[in-house]
């Protein structure tokens, strides 16, 4: 093919390498490389490496390059009606000029998948909120979970952001109703989970600390503070300790399956971090569902700040 591309400005300062991967497809690195040398990708007319940073107005030329995507599913994208664009912007704690953060509704995914499914990221590309930019996702929360969720509304924000979850300078506060008595009011799990990538196995280490905010025989009431950030982190590790959240329909014990809830017993409490030694606070209201459930179950709640 032989085709040009100017780079607009949802773009700038990404690599080159994965501007190609969104552009034009799954792309083998190796061909990619191979192509760059060769020079039939250019940008502005030079040669670039696959880590070259590419910015808004560049121009990005392709001679006789040839790739084709084979069984791939294109993900399609989510089509929101106005109502539900205001529904979930009536949900929005703050909005300011880098990003916006929500009390995410339980059984809404934040980003689309190869099933047309309702979700964040394609809710608010079309709300005016983002208009001129769209939205990114720097950090993950379960369809199934409910509270704080913050999308950036640019990629040097996004880019921030991402930096500080991942050097653990985001720190999150869960909160869930569990099955059963916790035996210790507070502690610490450190664990080895399992999950597979393509049918191999990987390990990670997890580390979460706890603290019971009310408890009786039946069901406890908790808050949960993960210091790293493992998929399905607090699900996995209350199960393994026998424990499962309410509502887990995923990660549930044999006895919680007789009494198993519509709705996951887990929401996103708080965040707090740092931008410029300014500090960023955002809480979420536990939703009605999860406030019903702990009354039933005669849990207390009043101490929640």
């Amino acid at each position: 093919m032989n085709k040009s591309f100017i780079v607009d400005s949802t773009c700038d300062n990404m690599r080159l390498d994965r501007w190609l991967r969104n552009k034009i497809g799954k792309i083998p690195q190796s061909l990619i490389e191979k192509t760059l040398r060769s020079g039939k990708i250019k940008i502005n007319k030079k040669k670039v490496k696959s880590s070259f940073k590419i910015k808004t107005d560049d121009k990005i030329d392709f001679f006789n390059f040839n790739f084709e995507e084979k069984n791939y599913q294109k993900t399609i994208k989510f089509l929101p009606s106005n109502e539900v664009i205001k529904e979930n912007e009536n949900l929005i704690i703050d909005n300011n000029d880098n990003f916006i953060v929500l009390n995410k509704s339980a059984g809404i995914s934040v980003q689309g998948g190869t099933k047309s499914k309702k979700n964040l990221v394609d809710i608010f590309s079309k709300s005016e909120i983002f208009q001129g930019t769209k939205p990114y996702s720097i950090h993950r929360l379960d369809k199934e979970s409910s509270g704080v969720f913050i999308m950036a509304k640019n990629r040097q924000t996004a880019q921030l952001l991402t930096s500080l979850f991942r050097l653990r300078k985001v720190h999150k506060t869960y909160l869930a109703i569990c099955h059963g008595e916790l035996e210790k009011n507070s502690g610490e799990w450190t664990d080895e989970l399992i999950r597979y990538d393509n049918g191999k196995k990987i390990i990670e280490k997890a580390k979460t600390l706890y603290k019971v905010i009310d408890k009786n025989s039946n069901s406890t009431f908790l808050e949960m503070k993960p210091i790293t950030g493992r998929k399905h982190q607090l699900r996995k590790q209350l199960f393994n300790i026998g424990h499962s959240i309410y509502g887990d329909k995923k990660y549930r014990s044999s006895d919680s399956a007789k009494r198993l809830n519509k709705d996951l017993m887990l929401h996103s409490f708080q965040i707090r971090f740092m931008i410029n030694d300014k500090k960023y606070t955002y809480t979420a209201l536990l939703p009605e569902y999860f406030k019903k459930l702990l009354k039933t179950k005669r849990l207390n709640f009043s101490n929640l700040k």
